[in-house]
């Protein structure tokens, strides 16, 4: 098992900024990854993943009214381990409510917009990764276009899921995706780990970046850590920061 890359404060934002490699990556848009009469499926390993990864791109699925079905994999309940104040409990609660609130704010249509919830145990999603891939198949058609976090996230819970996320979306014929959420931590623009050459850039409007940023200032248990735990918030300002560029990534 690899060590966890997701420590300290990673790659600064003004690195990824000067990049060369990401400023001439190709662009792609909404209407080419997901065409009419096709459904985008977004699979979050944990509530908030589906807003980091691509909150960008589900407002652009909401303009075309495109059908999406979100799946939220787990509570993100284990968020703050040992804390007092976000106690398991507490989180199970309140991070499916932080993620209904993020959707709001991104202008999804919450009356129309069909979520499950997979019930899967936070951190622990590598496990049960064939029951994953069995849970996700029964929901998906050939026509879906499945976007999920990347394979070599960085996370368990992240690639346990881009994992299950492939071998279903394989298993019908279904179109698949994956996002880099904590990639932009741990890797550097030259980094060979990644595959740039697979990496397809989604334009977003100022608008949509700001209505992005409002969407994840949502996820309040995620923005605070706990000092009397030793814990630091998981969206510090600097991975905020990372995830709210003029564009998302796409790996196709």
């Amino acid at each position: 098992m690899r060590p966890n890359p997701i420590v300290g404060q990673g790659t600064p934002l003004h690195q990824w900024q000067a990049s060369t490699r990401l400023a001439e990556l190709p662009v792609v848009s909404v209407e080419q990854l997901v065409p009419e009469g096709h459904r985008a499926v977004i699979i979050a390993p944990h509530p908030d993943d589906e807003v980091l990864g691509c909150g960008g791109l589900m407002q652009v699925l909401a303009t075309l009214e495109r059908p999406i079905q979100l799946i939220s994999v787990t509570d993100g309940s284990a968020s703050h381990p040992g804390s007092r104040r976000w106690p398991v409990e507490r989180l199970s609660v309140v991070r499916p409510q932080e993620s209904a609130q993020a959707l709001h704010r991104l202008g999804l249509p919450l009356h129309s917009l069909k979520w499950l919830r997979a019930g899967f145990a936070d951190s622990e999603v590598a496990a049960r990764e064939a029951q994953l891939a069995a849970f996700i198949q029964r929901y998906l058609k050939a026509t879906d276009v499945v976007f999920t976090t990347w394979r070599e996230d960085g996370h368990c819970d992240h690639e346990a899921v881009g994992r299950a996320s492939a071998q279903a979306a394989h298993a019908v014929g279904a179109t698949l995706y994956e996002l880099p959420v904590w990639t932009w931590h741990w890797a550097t623009p030259e980094d060979s780990q990644v595959p740039w050459h697979r990496a397809r850039k989604i334009p977003m409007t100022p608008e949509a970046v700001a209505r992005k940023r409002h969407a994840i200032h949502a996820f309040a248990s995620q923005l605070e850590g706990d000092p009397q735990a030793g814990l630091a918030p998981v969206l510090a300002p600097y991975v905020v920061e990372r995830l709210l560029q003029p564009f998302e990534v796409v790996f196709v």
